[in-house]
């Protein structure tokens, strides 16, 4: 058993989380298991702990020991466990266990939505320090990018020009434009990247060859804190390209193809000035207004698409990509299931981040 403050503490995080919404959710599962069939980890580790009711019931036990009177004054009388050592464990497992696709939540007939509730299993972990910490040290270093980038701005500038002739092959610059603006004022466009060139070089040929009006980010897309499920640095990490857009004044930003990404940025960093979109919306729009066109025949062959789990059941970015891909003219099948109720591919949550020492599921 946990001490006494540190149990109080563990108990205002979770009231933190208490809406509404999620009082419905720990109060109403019917035991029905039509979830259980939907989640993509159970169908390849078939344990109850891995279903997304199994790894639910951890947090609900949590709430019926501390928020309800049975588990206040005779929690041996029902199913409910307390803040201690076993219970954070049996949380570490479940939360981290869960991609947070949400696959489940569309299964459900009660709409039960897994990845909130796996929500306070994080904000619990983080309250004992027990988060997986290459998640957290990456969080860290995330922020400390943000709050050092004007010492590094001259590197990064400079790495930039070097990518220059990368873009220039795919496509030539607009006469009077730079390869790769960056910082520019009242651009439409305000393309956030990786920290690798590849997220740099092809997106910035694309809005050269479409003559946008863009520049690029200070900052990175990537959000570790939303894997990591904290919420005040998800939202610092977030406020630095929000601040960023706003001080330029641009129309939209839009993000690398990254799912947690751009819905962190499209639905979780509030009301801002500007519109959010993906860089696979923007190719869409080109492809509409005739901007940029694709050689038909570039990938030959059969080709299928496998809807990112954020992107398109999380995101609604689902007849985007299907055009691009048709515009290729290739021979394009659906998979089998698809679009909403397509299979998460297993690499989100941050679980690609957690190295096989942590989680590995079993094939």
């Amino acid at each position: 058993m946990l001490d006494e403050p540190t149990a109080l503490h563990l108990k205002n995080l979770f009231e933190t989380k208490l809406t509404r919404a999620m009082r419905l959710y720990l109060d109403t599962c019917a035991r029905c298991g039509l979830c259980v069939d939907a989640c993509h980890v159970y169908a390849s580790m078939p344990e109850t702990k891995y279903t997304p009711v199994g790894r639910a019931e951890v947090i609900r036990k949590l709430f019926k020991r501390y928020f309800r009177l049975q588990g206040k004054f005779a929690p041996w009388l029902g199913e409910t466990i307390p803040f201690d050592d076993i219970g954070m464990d049996k949380a570490y497992e479940a939360a981290f266990s869960c991609t947070g696709c949400r696959r489940c939540v569309g299964f459900c007939p009660f709409g039960i939505d897994t990845q909130q509730i796996m929500g306070i299993a994080k904000i619990l972990l983080i309250g004992v320090e027990k988060q997986p910490q290459i998640l957290a040290m990456l969080s860290d270093m995330s922020i400390a990018k943000g709050e050092t980038y004007i010492e590094s701005r001259d590197n990064y500038l400079e790495a930039l020009k070097n990518l220059e002739p990368e873009v220039e092959k795919l496509a030539p610059t607009p006469e009077g434009k730079k390869t790769i603006p960056v910082s520019v004022p009242s651009a439409d466009i305000l393309y956030v990247g990786l920290s690798g060139a590849h997220s740099i070089v092809s997106a910035a040929a694309i809005m050269n060859a479409a003559s946008e009006n863009w520049c690029l980010s200070y900052f990175e897309a990537v959000n570790f804190a939303a894997w990591l499920g904290d919420s005040k640095k998800q939202a610092v990490i977030s406020a630095r390209i929000v601040e960023e857009a706003e001080r330029l004044g641009v129309k939209e930003v839009v993000v690398v193809e990254c799912g947690t990404a751009t819905r962190v940025l499209k639905f979780q960093s509030g009301r801002h000035s500007f519109k959010v979109l993906s860089i696979v919306e923007l190719i869409d729009r080109y492809l509409a207004e005739g901007r940029i066109a694709l050689r038909p025949g570039t990938i030959p062959g059969r080709l299928t698409y496998h809807d990112p789990c954020q992107l398109a059941r999380n995101g609604g970015v689902i007849e985007e990509p299907r055009r691009i891909i048709r515009a290729l003219g290739a021979d394009f099948v659906e998979l089998t299931p698809t679009r909403e109720d397509n299979w998460c591919c297993g690499g989100g949550g941050g679980l690609i981040s957690l190295g096989e020492e942590d989680f590995r599921m079993k094939s």
